[in-house]
């Protein structure tokens, strides 16, 4: 990588750049912060917001207990200490119900492969204490999808069946099923794929033969093999807009780690993701000062990693959540065009092309039998833009009654502008 780049972090918070800036320091084993000014007029309750909000209030609490009080508040010291033993208690919890799910599944013949949670945390940090995990994410084949349901519903899980449907795009289009233990209060994510659709990825059955033991239970419990993992966090994490910092802390243990980074390239050059690999090496080597060895430069050839990394620090700017409703529009508008410019030429064309499949919207436009389904594929930018009027029509206050020739008259520039503008629809749909 080229030594003159440097991200624009000006951006950034004080507080957050303060939280960075400790980060770097708990890496080197130096706890003292060497940048002094960071440490003037800081809001430590947006401190603690910040360390909340970024998931590293573990790691930082681990290190931060050892410094001298006068430099950080002692309350800070004290809440972080109360969040860091609430996740330990919670860790040790979804790590006892991660070994009994998959022992049952194992039992009854279902092959099980564990994405992030305590398994993840014990891989990359060698204490699930110093990382967060709000659920358990596990894999399987889709094929065992009901049998696995049948399971988790005889423990006490409920299914929050939020995914609709037709035509069974939900099998590309969602790549994952929660379902919620009411009383353990514990969520489980069943993926049978590693990324919403559409896009190539891994077969089920070529991650299990790369797959790798976990040595945190004594039961048999898998995760990815390294090179598998690397690939699904930072395409998890790029899709999220690396807007937490700690899908960026796994990225630096792992790069600290040893790794085949021949198979690296060879994996997210064959599944189309060079760039946003380079992105996320650009992003810990710049923020996390995480050494980029000559085996990883074959990553970082283009000038789009850079280009990528630096849309990433609008995500750092403010405490960005994606998942909570509603999305300002000024960042669900930011975060669909990232998304687009994060994928391939290939990806691209595509996702543009999975427009032209029916949605389960399509459907309630236009309720039809299930043995007709197949005509929302003529009608779908129709459909499509008959919603999209109706919409506008609405938007400038108008009656309720869309005149037939103004319906005629946006059916196509509606239908191209769907096309030429992707990612129209909700942005949960695509994190």
């Amino acid at each position: 990588m080229d030594n003159q780049f440097c991200l624009n972090v000006s951006g950034i918070p004080k507080e957050l750049s303060l939280i960075i800036e400790l980060l770097k320091s708990i890496n080197s084993g130096d706890v003292q912060t060497s940048n002094r000014e960071l440490l003037l007029d800081i809001d430590w309750n947006l401190f603690i917001n910040q360390a909340a909000h970024h998931r590293v209030y573990p790691l930082l609490y681990s290190k931060l207990k050892m410094m001298d009080e006068h430099v950080i508040p002692a309350y800070v010291i004290q809440s972080l200490h109360q969040e860091y033993k609430r996740n330990t208690f919670h860790m040790l919890h979804l790590s006892a119900e991660m070994e009994r799910v998959a022992k049952l599944f194992t039992e009854e013949q279902i092959q099980l492969l564990c994405l992030k949670g305590p398994v993840l945390a014990h891989e990359l940090y060698g204490d699930i204490s110093l990382r967060t995990s709000g659920d358990l994410d596990v894999l399987i084949p889709i094929k065992k999808l009901e049998q696995a349901e049948r399971i988790l519903a005889s423990l006490g899980y409920e299914k929050d069946d939020y995914i609709q449907t037709v035509l069974n795009d939900w099998k590309w289009r969602h790549h994952h099923v929660t379902y919620i233990h009411p009383r353990k209060m514990i969520k489980i994510e069943i993926h049978w794929r590693l990324n919403p659709g559409p896009g190539k990825e891994p077969s089920f059955n070529k991650l299990w033969e790369r797959k790798r033991r976990s040595e945190l239970t004594s039961y048999p419990v898998y995760l990815l093999g390294k090179e598998d993992l690397f690939m699904f966090l930072v395409s998890h994490g790029a899709r999220h807009g690396w807007s937490r910092l700690r899908w960026l802390l796994d990225i630096h243990q792992m790069m600290n780690q040893e790794m085949d980074w021949k198979k690296v390239y060879q994996l997210l050059n064959y599944y189309h993701y060079i760039p946003v690999g380079g992105q996320s090496i650009v992003l810990s080597s710049q923020l996390l000062n995480t050494k980029v060895t000559k085996e990883m430069s074959s990553l970082l050839v283009s000038k789009r990693p850079r280009e990528l990394a630096q849309e990433a620090i609008f995500y750092l700017e403010t405490m960005i959540n994606l998942h909570t409703d509603p999305v300002p529009e000024d960042v669900a508008r930011y975060h669909t065009r990232h998304l687009f410019s994060l994928m391939s030429a290939q990806q691209k064309f595509f996702f543009i092309i999975s427009f032209l499949y029916p949605y389960p919207e399509d459907a309630e436009t236009l309720p039809l039998p299930t043995k007709l389904h197949f005509l929302y594929f003529p009608l779908r930018p129709f459909l499509w833009a008959w919603r999209k009027s109706r919409k506008d029509v609405l938007r400038r206050g108008e009656n309720n009654e869309t005149p037939l020739i103004l319906f005629k008259a946006d059916t196509f520039f509606c239908w191209k502008k769907a096309l030429c503008e992707p990612f129209g629809n909700s942005v949960h749909e695509f994190t």
